[in-house]
């Protein structure tokens, strides 16, 4: 990144949701209402140091879902999710600067609906769990978030703001995430897996997510 770039010189922040917008990741927090957490980590784990294909790990993982009441996935919005320190605080200063707030998460609409909501973000996108009979199927709807959606979604957000993604800031933790990374004008690794440590411009190993800010001070 160009150190003389200015948090005004971006238009969008786009964002990752587990362990990175929030502390926890979704999916192991509900596999622990199955008994399955050590199980179902071991993989979301596994696919966020590049050792395993995300789209195929994510599917794995929502099978051992099945059966599940979907009263879980509020049980776990309401006693294990919690914000990153400093979330707060870097969104009121990116929308103070007048940048779009974005979240795309390989995680559930469930969570990232409510955060929208309760952060007021611009837009979320993420994987859509099937429920039937107020239970989980163990089966995704539609097109999985994976790192090439991720990617698409940061691009078609500069274009649809008329610049290019060198007007993003990108943050994230996660194999899944260094595509976007890579097309960002500033790439943020945030308490990140080596391999995208690695590859970032920026990264917060200690700081909350607002020691973003920091970098334009």
């Amino acid at each position: 990144m160009d150190a003389s770039r200015q948090l005004s010189d971006f238009r969008v922040l786009v964002m990752d949701m587990d362990s990175t917008l929030i502390t926890i990741e979704c999916i192991d927090e509900i596999a622990d209402m199955q008994g399955l957490k050590t199980e179902v980590a071991a993989i979301t784990e596994a696919a966020m140091r590049g050792e395993l294909d995300f789209r195929e790990s994510l599917i794995r993982r929502v099978a051992l879902l099945k059966g599940l009441d979907a009263s879980a996935l509020h049980q776990v919005f309401e006693e294990r999710l919690r914000l990153s320190p400093g979330a707060d605080s870097l969104l009121q200063g990116i929308k103070a600067a007048g940048l779009r707030s974005v979240l795309v998460s390989g995680g559930f609409t469930y969570f990232t609906d409510r955060l929208k909501t309760l952060l007021a973000l611009d837009t979320t996108r993420a994987n859509l769990l099937e429920v039937v009979d107020g239970k989980l199927t163990g089966h995704v709807i539609g097109h999985i978030i994976d790192a090439e959606a991720k990617l698409q979604t940061v691009v078609d957000e500069c274009t649809a703001l008329g610049t290019s993604s060198s007007a993003a800031i990108v943050i994230g933790d996660g194999a899944n995430d260094l595509a976007m990374m890579s097309v960002a004008g500033l790439s943020v690794a945030f308490r990140a897996k080596p391999v995208v440590q690695a590859k970032a411009h920026v990264t917060l190993n200690y700081a909350g997510l607002d020691g973003v800010l920091n970098l334009f001070r």
